[in-house]
């Protein structure tokens, strides 16, 4: 069996499938590996890398196409990388079907298996598999780094001969795996944090991180299916956005992260919060891809408005990591591999959750 690596094509993506640590095991367990030539470049993974591990260099993706039994990816393949699929060849990548259903047709029209790497249950046996959840937690950690390198001061408090100097003041909405992520990195910088979620369960896990859980005076769960939230009543709703108001003239930095499965971002950070925080401030929209959580997001891009808060509304932050997020992802495609049976066993089980 054969797995092929392909150099992601899509705009400002600079991860790889897989690192050379990752197809030196696939190799040692009896898998052939083809890469595609500079496959790992952007991710600071030379070519030389690839082949010391065993795996044979491609001069061209045509070439990994062609001959390889699996296809590796990161992003979901382009229309023209669709076309380049065969009968019973197997694509593994981030898929979002919801999102794509025209690819999804069109892979499904070629012969193809495909394997959504964003569809991979949230149960305690699929963890070592759950690239979702790697990317999520690289994602929590770029989003501080990202918030520091904008705003204009100290994390942390300083008493200096100069002066003293408040620490930043960080509010995080949503405390799944990318918001706790974003706890931990701010409050590792010395800010002052608080956090908010629609779940309840979650709060033991912010304080232990050293945060503020933020509450409503409304007892109603967002618990939804598969850890993540679902969408709330009117009633708290209204509660939720005046206790947002009131943060919004006191915080100096508010990263948002969330997520309704199948569909748009809510909308959480208003354009009057935004107009309320003071110059200077800055606000992460971790949700960017999805429409966004703020108002004043402009997917893809850095905006500063009129009253001086810039809105990062990046979609890339996995990518901004791209040789540990690369290193991650291919350790979970190498869990999910051996899972199916390896490379004497390989096989599609539909009954296998």
């Amino acid at each position: 069996m054969k797995l092929g690596i392909v150099k992601e094509i899509r705009p400002d993506e600079r991860r790889v499938a897989a690192s050379p640590t990752t197809v030196a095991r696939w190799v040692k367990a009896g898998w052939e590996v083809v890469v595609e030539r500079g496959a790992g470049d952007n991710a600071s993974f030379p070519e030389k890398l690839y082949a010391d591990a065993g795996a044979s260099i491609a001069g061209a993706a045509d070439d990994v196409w062609r001959d390889a039994d699996i296809v590796l990816k990161v992003r979901p393949p382009t229309e023209a990388e669709a076309m380049k699929t065969r009968q019973g060849q197997t694509v593994i990548s981030f898929i979002y079907p919801a999102m794509n259903a025209g690819l999804v047709e069109m892979l499904r029209g070629r012969g193809a298996t495909v394997l959504g790497m964003d569809a991979i249950p949230r149960i305690s046996r699929a963890q070592k598999v759950d690239a979702l959840s790697s990317m999520a937690n690289i994602s929590g950690y770029r989003a501080v780094v990202e918030a520091a390198n904008r705003f204009g001061s100290f994390f942390t408090g300083q008493m200096t001969a100069a002066g003293k100097v408040a620490p930043a003041k960080v509010l995080i909405i949503g405390a799944g795996v990318a918001g706790l992520a974003a706890i931990g990195a701010a409050k590792g910088l010395g800010a002052i944090v608080r956090a908010f979620d629609v779940r309840p369960s979650v709060a033991d896990q912010i304080r232990s991180l050293g945060a503020e859980f933020l509450t409503v005076e409304i007892e109603e769960s967002g618990e939804g299916q598969g850890g993540y939230a679902r969408e709330m009543s009117k009633e708290f709703i209204d509660a939720e956005m005046a206790l947002f108001r009131a943060q919004a003239r006191d915080v100096n930095i508010v990263i948002t992260t969330a997520l309704i499965p199948g569909k748009p971002a809510p909308k959480l950070w208003l354009a009057d919060m935004v107009a309320a925080m003071k110059p200077g401030s800055v606000v992460v929209d971790m949700a960017a891809e999805q429409g966004g959580n703020c108002e004043a997001t402009q997917p893809g891009k850095e905006i500063v408005t009129d009253n001086g808060v810039t809105v990062l509304g990046f979609t890339d932050f996995p990518s901004r990591m791209a040789n540990v997020s690369s290193e991650l992802y291919g350790t979970n495609l190498w869990h999910l591999l051996d899972e199916m049976g390896g490379a004497a066993g390989w096989k599609v089980d539909t009954g296998n959750d």
